[in-house]
């Protein structure tokens, strides 16, 4: 770590006036933080309250997964000591040889080198993070921005605190930096500033949008000039299918920035190893995962060890260069998927709706046209809600994802599931639906 590195970083006494009056009065587990001593050769540990693992029933563990190199299986099997460390409670933020791997990966993607200025938890998905992460920073009724539309998980999280949600405009080359400017520099001078901002990048959900480079570093150099957070939600950076060479994530950027240590990153493996398996990472300031551990520690106590070190198994297997070639898969996959559904739309809904071509994630954001007359705003809600389900097609209206929840024209399709004929037939129904809503 040079020592341009270190100061650069911005110090752990500046995080204080971010942190809720929650976390603030958080206060560490009296026992977990002397797990690591019953390593030490010698003592005797008196401390947790561990089953014995001799009446456990589980006496091995193996599994196949497929290989992305030549898609032939491989079988792998958990060692003694790995079943041992998979069957047991271990650390809070995560089990050490897959946070290490972990670590590994976001200087391969992203050029963070391990450094004392940033850290990583691991946690049961990323949306369990951001959650924790939510009461960390924010108190309730508290502003904060996110872009619109948003992810719908997100916005019953800050309802549920009560907070002011500003809704910062977007379009498809992502969330729009002139609008975030024009709220913050008009924000009222007797009234607390927001202290963090949501977004997803790469692959919006709703929206299927990627916010350009461009835009990236603008929004960076506005929570430098307005000292606010970036919480950076990322589960479909590895599903980037776009012609262009993938733009840098805001954690990589920053390290581009006069200082570092404002933005708070989340990954997830859900989209790319397994749903069910539950593993996300948060990565950003020390002091920020501290405080959110303080938050895993009193609920969840730890993310599930045996789907960490199975995890770990797979991943360490591969090594980096190998997990790549399999995301890049995944990407095309989805690439396939995305042109079979906008081939559908094109046959379907063409005069009937109105949208831009995802480049990353799983979705397709759509605006009806329930007019001739472009000065009528349409609203999904009733459509999709009630008159699709009816004949035959689920989707969800655009409003779900408005955090101050106007009427909306737009609509979510998820194109991950279906086989072209479901497809098809699905586009089929939504447009005599469209068709006989129109005025």
């Amino acid at each position: 770590m040079s020592i341009e590195e270190i100061s650069k970083a911005l110090p752990t006494e500046y995080y204080t006036a971010f942190l809720s009056k929650v976390a603030k009065g958080y206060k560490p587990s009296p026992i977990r933080p002397l797990f690591p001593l019953e390593h030490t050769e010698g003592l005797i540990s008196l401390l947790a309250g561990k089953p014995n693992p001799s009446t456990f029933p589980f006496t091995s563990f193996s599994f196949t997964a497929s290989s992305p190199i030549n898609d032939s299986d491989i079988t792998l099997k958990l060692d003694s000591t790995e079943l041992a460390q998979g069957l047991q409670y271990s650390a809070t933020a995560g089990y050490e040889n897959l946070s290490d791997w972990l670590i590994g990966l976001q200087d391969h993607s992203h050029g963070r080198k391990k450094s004392a200025d940033w850290t990583l938890s691991v946690g049961s998905g990323s949306q369990d993070l951001i959650f924790k992460a939510v009461a960390t920073l924010v108190d309730p009724g508290d502003p904060v921005l996110l872009e619109s539309p948003v992810y719908a998980g997100v916005i019953s999280m800050f309802h549920t605190l009560n907070c002011e949600q500003i809704e910062v405009e977007t379009d498809p080359h992502g969330i729009k930096s002139s609008s975030l400017k024009s709220i913050l520099e008009s924000w009222p001078a007797e009234k607390p500033m927001p202290r963090v901002l949501y977004t997803i990048p790469y692959g919006c959900n709703p929206t299927g949008m990627t916010a350009t480079l461009e835009r990236r570093k603008e929004v960076l150099a506005l929570s430098r000039e307005h000292n606010f957070l970036i919480l950076e939600d990322d589960p479909y950076y590895f599903l980037y299918y776009g012609k262009a060479a993938r733009y840098p994530s805001y954690f990589s950027l920053e390290s581009e920035e006069p200082e570092t240590g404002r933005v708070l990153r989340f990954d997830s493996l859900s989209k790319v190893l397994s749903a069910g398996i539950r593993i996300g990472f948060a990565s950003g300031p020390t002091r920020l995962l501290q405080a959110i551990n303080a938050h895993i520690a009193t609920s969840g106590l730890q993310p599930s060890s045996l789907a960490q070190v199975i995890a770990f198994k797979l991943l360490n297997s591969w090594g980096y260069d190998t997990f790549v070639k399999h995301t890049q898969k995944v990407a095309q996959f989805y690439r396939g998927k995305r042109d079979v559904f906008e081939a559908a739309m094109n046959r379907h809904l063409s005069g009937l709706a109105q949208w831009d071509s995802p480049e990353a994630g799983l979705y397709f954001w759509f605006k009806l046209v329930l007019s001739d007359d472009s000065s009528v705003e349409g609203d999904s809600e009733a459509l999709i809600s009630e008159k699709a389900v009816r004949e035959g097609v689920l989707a969800l209206p655009g409003t779900a994802f408005l955090p101050n929840g106007r009427k909306s024209a737009y609509v979510r399709a998820s194109f991950s599931l279906l086989g072209e004929e479901d497809v098809d037939e699905a586009l089929r129904r939504l447009a005599k639906v469209i068709r006989d809503a129109r005025v």
